[in-house]
């Protein structure tokens, strides 16, 4: 049953990457070109990521190996990491390929509760690292932007920074809440209650209410009784998330000079932000660009850079989900 549902995804996972190479929203002349204008610093940003994948891997695996069953390999840890964000991006919901897939994957090494447990939990982390990561650029923006540049505070301007604000610590305030008491058995709860599910999750839940409640026992187990991997899992994700604006800061500085690190932060905020608000779109096609866009027009990079910088974005990102799809393979040899 294992190996029959690895290979429908790694099958899934091949079409949906045909099927975006032949519907690319770029002209392949286009492609050439930028990768030339790039020249050395796509194998180098390509390489960045391998690195970036590293830190989620070990944020990951800090979940994993709680000191309780058969310890998971890292190698195979690192597989499960970025075959499981390869499923992801090419997922048509976005976020939802990769997770069903790492349970099934990690059943055979550390059973099926612990093997749910630990996916959610990895994937709170990583959402969680997302809000933290805008919120501080929401008070980078401020400091340089306000207090350094001395900018007079436009009233539109601090309304919507206020309401981002208080989303981002409504947000964390409750992911604080999932990880002192679990979440899983609470979400059941309300889908209970929304029109066409409703019927499926309250069976759901009244069938498999015991296991539910034991999948939240381990989730609130690692930030109760393991403090000190809690919060390193936590800052290995969001360091990822700061390591990540590199990229941004080696292409649009290769373009603009005075472009620094602290602005490829931002832009990396904000488009990443804007992004995800689209998440049903797979690899968020399209928002992706127009965030890139829109984020560096907000700090004064002319849009072209954001749109040439997304672009260059856009093929490491496919260069990495089609490393993740073979390595659902090969991965397979090791297990």
């Amino acid at each position: 049953m294992r190996k029959r549902w690895d290979t429908i995804f790694f099958l899934f996972g091949v079409a949906a990457v045909v099927v975006m190479l032949l519907t690319f929203d770029a002209d392949w002349n286009r492609v050439k070109e930028v990768l030339s204008e790039a020249g050395i610093w796509f194998p180098v940003i390509v390489a960045l990521w391998g690195l970036i994948y590293l830190m989620n891997a070990c944020s990951f695996g800090l979940i994993i190996n709680d000191g309780t069953g058969r310890r998971v390999p890292f190698g195979k840890v690192f597989q499960l990491t970025v075959s499981g964000y390869a499923l992801n991006y090419v997922t048509p919901l976005g976020l939802m390929g990769g997770e069903p897939y790492r349970i099934l994957e990690l059943q055979g090494y550390v059973g099926g509760r612990k093997a749910t447990s630990a996916v959610i939990l990895y994937s709170m982390m990583h959402i969680c690292s997302h809000f933290c990561f805008w919120l501080s650029a929401v008070a980078l923006y401020v400091v340089l932007h306000f207090v350094a540049d001395g900018y007079a505070l436009d009233m539109w301007m601090c309304i919507m920074l206020g309401v981002m604000t208080v989303v981002f610590v409504a947000v964390l305030w409750v992911f604080s809440l999932g990880y002192r008491k679990g979440f899983v058995v609470r979400v059941f709860g309300l889908l209970s209650h929304i029109p066409f599910v409703k019927k499926w999750a309250a069976g759901y839940l009244d069938k498999h209410h015991t296991d539910l409640e034991d999948v939240d026992s381990q989730i609130a187990f690692l930030h109760t009784q393991r403090r000190a991997p809690f919060w390193w899992s936590l800052l290995l994700e969001y360091a990822a998330r700061v390591v990540s604006c590199l990229e941004y800061w080696l292409l649009i500085g290769m373009l603009m000079p005075g472009f620094t690190f602290w602005d490829s932060i931002l832009v990396m905020a904000f488009s990443s932000l804007f992004s995800n608000l689209i998440f049903f779109s797979p690899m968020q096609m399209g928002g992706f660009e127009g965030g890139m866009a829109l984020a560096a027009g907000g700090i004064q990079v002319p849009g072209a850079y954001g749109v040439y910088t997304a672009l260059v974005a856009r093929l490491r990102q496919i260069v990495w989900t089609v490393i993740g799809i073979i390595m659902m393979k090969t991965g397979r040899k090791n297990d």
